[in-house]
Formats: structure tokens, sequence, C-alpha cells
């Protein structure tokens, strides 16, 4: 489908799956805001790279996702916000009893809290341009758990249940919300890890990625940051206009077992 005439807001944007979407529906026609917490140089070159290659409009907003006022001002510097992607996540692995309080503050308010205040900002600008699309990034650990990561799975729970809450709320509304909740996803952090992971256990790359890195993932297949995109552009097609309240796991099976 064309997005032409629809900005899109992603955030959490300059690199891995944030990009990627961003890319996906700047191909599909539609303008973009690519956003993280840096403001480097490199970062709205990324924005002009994407308005030259695919023709439309691409800016670069700096906004700290942990802080609930720039979160709101990122939509109001956007301007229009037909479609918003919340994107930005950060993860720490601890048990819970020593899990330090800092990270779990700054989980929550980044993964879940972030999602909240863009939605609340954004639906206003949506009901005025009387369509609107929420795409949210939850996890396989919005529907399922892991030992070690109880910010990162209360975090991304709770963005599935703020998604359901919103389509309720705007169901009889052009207005959608959904959540997709990847799996291992091959991005260049993960692909980074690679290397130590492959020395730590004197494994090869392939023994590394199918047995310890994609362990719970049937597909034994990391997902890859175009099919996060292709899946966005779907939620924003018409063909999804009655999907909403709802998750689509692009996992390999994971929460299938």
């Amino acid at each position: 489908m064309s997005l032409k005439g629809k900005t899109a807001v992603i955030t959490g944007s300059n690199s891995g799956i944030g990009l990627g979407i961003a890319r996906e529906l700047a191909r599909a026609g539609a303008d973009v805001v690519l956003n993280s917490f840096t403001d480097r140089a490199e970062d709205h070159e990324l924005a002009s790279q994407l308005a030259a290659e695919f023709g439309v409009g691409a800016r670069y907003i700096q906004a700290d996702m942990s802080k609930g006022s720039e979160c709101r001002a990122l939509i109001e510097q956007a301007g229009a916000c037909d479609i918003l992607v919340n994107n930005a996540g950060i993860q720490h692995v601890a048990p819970i009893e020593s899990f330090p309080e800092e990270k779990w503050d700054a989980i929550i308010a980044i993964n879940m809290s972030s999602a909240y205040h863009t939605m609340a900002a954004a639906l206003p600008k949506m009901r005025a341009a009387g369509w609107g699309r929420i795409v949210n990034i939850a996890s396989a650990h919005g529907l399922t758990a892991s030992p070690y990561k109880s910010a990162y799975v209360a975090a991304k729970h709770g963005v599935v249940g703020m998604t359901k809450t919103v389509a309720l709320e705007t169901a009889e509304e052009p207005i959608t919300c959904n959540a997709i909740c990847p799996g291992y996803v091959l991005t260049p952090l993960v692909e980074a890890q690679i290397p130590d992971t492959m020395e730590k256990y004197n494994m090869s790359r392939e023994d590394v990625v199918k047995k310890v890195m994609l362990e719970r993932q049937p597909s034994r297949e990391f997902a890859t940051v175009e099919q996060m995109g292709g899946t966005a552009v779907f939620l924003c097609s018409d063909a999804a206009a009655q999907i909403t309240g709802t998750t689509i796991s692009v996992d390999g099976g994971w929460t299938a077992l």
C-alpha cells in the first residue's frame, strides 16, 4: 500500500529494529521522524539518507524517552503524527533481589512509560486527522517470561496491556493500536555479541546462533529488521483496518511452545 501523505514517528530509530521499521515505512511513502537520545551529525544524516533514497520527508528529533516531558515534546515537534511506532527500549539482566533500582526505573520508563506519554500526545492529532495507526514494539517477553529479566518482562507485558486498552478506547474510530512481539532479531547490537560468545563457549558461529542465542526460538533463525518493518507496514494498511488490540508474534515459534 501507499502511505504517501502520512507522517510516521518512530522512537528509538537511529539503529536496529527502529531504523528497519522507519526504512520500510519510508519505502511505502510515509514521511518519517527518527528519534533517539543522542544528537549527533550522523543521526541527522540518517534522516537525510532516507529522504534521498525514498523521496520522502525525513528528519531526526532528539528526545530522551526516559523523560515523559520529552516524549510528549517529540510528538509536538513532529507536527503531524498519523503513525506512531513505540520502539525505544533498553535491557538489563540480573536476579530480582539484586536488580539495580536505577535500572528498574530506567527500563520501566523507557520501555513502557514512554509509550503512554507518546500515545497520549499523539491520539488528539490522529483524531483531528481522522486516521491513525499505533504500533507498539513489545516482545515475546510481553507474552511469556525468562528468568533475570524482571523489569523487561514487566514493561513489555505492560505495553501489551496498554495496547489493548488504547484499542478499546479507539475501537469506534479509524484508529488502530496493535503490538508486534519479536523474538530474537538480527540487529547490529546482537551481531556484535556473537564473536564474544563464540570465544566464551569455544563454538562456531553457527552453533552459537542455534544452540545458545536461539535456544528458545524453534525456527533457529533470527527475524530480520526488514521483517519487522514489513509487519509494521501491514498494520498500517487498509487490510489491517479491523486488526486492533492484538499482538502479532514474529518469533520463529517461540510463544507456540
